[in-house]
């Protein structure tokens, strides 16, 4: 949002910086929708996935700090990855509150169908690779800013 904005325009919907972030998240959603269609998975679980071919072994606990949310909604999605037959969640040894989460044969292979995923969405974008990272970047750190501003409160 301009900070220079008189009093009036500044509660335009197209100036709100939070509306700019919504619709844009929502059409990258339907953007991946239908690439994920085909690997049998919606965004929340292919999230969790991307997680998971990056640390097979995690936690729900780490899962869900990974992805930034609380264990309580992470349990259902991670139950419907592992009634598909793409996880295994299994209790600690050396600790059975703790859950670990395991990749099956059918959620490595899922990997492999997937690479193609992040060209698509480079495709449908429609900018260079830099200017996207740059605007990924810039994200990270208003995440980061809005997270410590949070905490603090």
């Amino acid at each position: 949002m301009n900070a220079s904005l008189d009093p009036c325009n500044a509660l335009l919907l197209d100036n709100q910086l939070c509306f700019a972030l919504h619709s844009t998240s929502l059409l990258m959603t339907k953007t991946y929708k239908p690439l994920l269609q085909a690997l049998g998975v919606t965004y929340p679980q292919y999230l969790a996935l991307l997680v998971l071919w990056e640390t097979d072994g995690i936690t729900v606990g780490d899962m869900s700090a990974r992805l930034l949310t609380d264990p309580g909604s992470v349990t259902p999605l991670l139950k419907r990855l592992e009634a598909q037959g793409l996880l295994k969640r299994i209790r600690s040894k050396a600790d059975e509150r703790v859950v670990e989460l395991h990749l099956t044969a059918q959620g490595r292979a899922l990997h492999e169908q997937a690479k193609a995923i992040p060209g698509c969405i480079l495709k449908s974008a429609g900018l260079p690779p830099e200017q996207l990272d740059e605007i990924k970047q810039a994200l990270v750190t208003l995440r980061k800013h809005l997270g410590q501003s949070l905490a603090s409160d």
